[in-house]
């Protein structure tokens, strides 16, 4: 059993006092949107963080994860804490409507990163990874990529990763040598070499 107590007072006094969460409402596209409505979804996301994640926390130190065939398997609970995140439909919750999210402003979003990171890192990698992909994807890619991936991650069916480990690099950003060159045709020529994903 976990003790985890997601700090909602914390959070409605920095809404409150510091950010004020009113004045999204003056702004486009949020005028829908209330402080009410929005602390309502913080408590429930929080409420799904300590009943549901929180208590995985502990048992994914334990156990960890491990590959069986060609198959990663998480520690327990993890799989039906993801399950209950995707099937609620949070993942959406800070995305544009256009592609199936909520609409809510990314101030709600980090919020709902740090409950998940404080619920459990580890498995909180899964949606954070996911929202870096769905934000790469946004920006950067075609429309072709867009209607592919970005409906089926922005609910969480699908998620991300970042591959970011090299040789003598580890996971210090700064010391990676991977590079993508554009090439004339639209390709790009990858250099590097990654030790594990």
């Amino acid at each position: 059993m976990s003790d985890y107590s997601p700090p909602l007072r914390d959070i409605a006094f920095v809404l409150d006092h510091v950010i004020p969460i009113e004045e999204l409402a003056k702004l486009e596209p949020y005028e829908q949107l209330d402080a009410d409505s929005i602390y309502g979804v913080i408590e429930e996301f929080g409420r799904l963080m300590a009943d549901v994640w929180a208590p995985t926390n502990a048992v994914g130190d334990a156990e960890g994860s491990h590959v069986e065939g060609d198959e990663v398997i998480t520690a327990t609970g993890f799989k039906e804490a993801y399950a209950a995140y995707h099937e609620a439909g949070w993942g959406a919750v800070p995305f544009a409507e256009e592609y199936g999210g909520g609409g809510f402003p990314w101030l709600v979003g980090i919020v709902m990163q740090e409950l998940l990171n404080s619920a459990n890192m580890a498995l909180a990698m899964a949606p954070l990874l996911t929202q870096g992909a769905i934000d790469a994807i946004l920006h950067h890619g075609d429309e072709e990529q867009k209607e592919k991936y970005l409906l089926k991650m922005v609910s969480a069916e699908w998620t991300g990763s970042m591959n970011l480990t090299e040789p003598d690099a580890g996971s210090d950003v700064g010391a990676l040598r991977t590079k993508a060159v554009p090439q004339d045709d639209g390709s790009y020529r990858i250099t590097g070499q990654k030790i594990f994903i």
